[in-house]
């Protein structure tokens, strides 16, 4: 289990000094690495017990072990092209080396069988509900589009509406929830009251102290990267892209159906020039 993975997983249970530290080292792996108890518990402003108590807290049996775990990790991350380009110095094009990374972040996440586990609950689910903040807002529209095409019953909830849209949403229905940071309190509040009610979570979002990831053990983590000055909505659209597609190849015929019935009906209306 991965270090950001335990982190997730012992959320509720750290305490405000231990969710620093936790922040501190997803920001920066090399201050578990390669630094002592008391270069962490400077960089933090806290005390080497608590660096400790935090190492614990994670499963290790100290801080030591917990440190070979991120050398490990860091050593096969830097030999991954997304940790190369975030050590050039390529200033002339920083914006292209960002989204290059954030896309490299975006198929690191869904590797191995991670796209499955995020897309099987979209596969079954008897309505998909998509909600989303601001910065992911064309990941959620992305994803829409895209799944309104290869199934039935696909909502895209809006916030104004969204006390009317959601309260049709029932166990055996599957939200996919896409935030993050500065997080949107619509589309958390509206999330935890899914999953109250029975509704299976999937979470594309930043990290393991995204409150969305304290929601569910579906979720995702992808870079976010800043271009100018707005984040980019790249990795979110690639994630639905990606997701879309799972869905598609699993549902087959009742895909390539729905999508035939759709293009006849475009084509009945005039829907395009010809």
């Amino acid at each position: 289990m991965s270090i950001p993975d335990l982190i997730a997983a012992a959320q509720e249970r750290l305490t405000p000094t231990e969710r620093r530290i936790a922040e501190a080292v997803l920001a920066d792996p090399t201050l578990l690495a390669f630094g002592t108890v008391s270069d962490l518990a400077e960089q933090v402003g806290t005390s080497r017990p608590s660096i400790v108590r935090f190492a614990t807290k994670l499963g290790f049996e100290g801080y030591t072990q917990l440190q070979e775990q991120v050398r490990d990790r860091l050593s096969q991350q830097l030999s991954r092209p997304s940790q190369r380009i975030r050590h050039q110095e390529d200033s002339e094009e920083p914006a292209r080396a960002a989204l290059e990374e954030a896309i490299s972040s975006v198929f690191d996440a869904l590797s191995g069988d991670r796209l499955a586990t995020l897309g099987d609950p979209i596969v079954r689910a008897r309505a998909v509900w998509i909600l989303s903040g601001e910065t992911s807002r064309a990941g959620a529209h992305a994803l829409h589009s895209g799944l309104a095409m290869v199934r039935p019953e696909v909502q895209l909830v809006n916030e104004h509406s969204s006390g009317r849209d959601l309260s049709s949403a029932m166990p055996g229905d599957t939200a996919v929830v896409f935030d993050f940071a500065r997080y949107r309190r619509h589309s958390i509040t509206a999330t935890e009251t899914l999953a109250e009610h029975g509704v299976e979570i999937v979470a594309i979002t930043d990290g393991p102290l995204s409150p969305l990831a304290a929601l569910t053990d579906t979720w995702c983590e992808v870079k976010v990267p800043g271009i100018g000055p707005f984040d980019s909505s790249v990795p979110a659209v690639a994630v639905a892209e990606l997701l879309t597609a799972y869905v598609a190849s699993e549902l087959r015929d009742q895909a390539r159906d729905r999508i035939d019935r759709t293009e006849a009906l475009w084509r009945a209306t005039g829907t395009f020039l010809s």
